[in-house]
């Protein structure tokens, strides 16, 4: 297993990842993700946000990092913070606890950039993912309404309270 930097020929499987993690909401759960944009993908590449990790030379999982995260964790975003966002895993791969892998590798990454906080959110009160989190070294603080979600993804703006969860370097 390895965690590496997606590039632009990723694209396609990013997305392909992201319609299966989709499905998989729409089969279990009221929320779901909608279409990203796919200039969101390309910056996060251009920018080296947007992780892939690989198993036997297939993209088994993807995530996004930021560095910076203002309109979900409103004051709490002067913190020192590595923010991820948007893993979507193959579904022949679940169950490989890929959430605690890319904590691992997200810590240290926050360590290397001086980071005091690795951070996550989710939309709606979804419990089993809340303890799925938990389980994988997340505190849940609770969930909140947004004050602004201009410029957020569809999924930020319909209203729901957003869980969120971090992990004190």
């Amino acid at each position: 297993m390895q965690i590496l930097l997606s590039t632009k020929q990723d694209i396609d499987t990013i997305f392909d990842l992201y319609d299966k993690a989709v499905n998989y909401q729409k089969e279990r759960y009221r929320l779901h993700w909608p279409v990203f944009e796919r200039s969101l993908v390309e910056t996060e590449i251009e920018e080296q946000r947007q992780f892939k990790i690989v198993v036997n030379n297939t993209i088994v999982c993807v995530f996004a990092i930021a560095h910076d995260d203002p309109l979900i964790w409103e004051e709490r975003n002067k913190d020192a913070a590595v923010y991820i966002h948007r893993i979507a895993t193959n579904p022949n791969y679940r169950g490989q606890n890929f959430v605690t892998k890319i904590v691992e590798w997200v810590k240290n990454h926050a360590i290397k950039n001086r980071k005091n906080y690795i951070r996550l959110d989710t939309t709606g009160e979804n419990k089993k993912l809340i303890a799925h989190y938990c389980k994988s070294g997340f505190s849940y603080l609770g969930m909140i309404y947004l004050k602004n979600t201009n410029g957020l993804p569809k999924h930020y703006q319909n209203g729901e309270p957003v869980c969120l969860f971090e992990i004190k370097l």
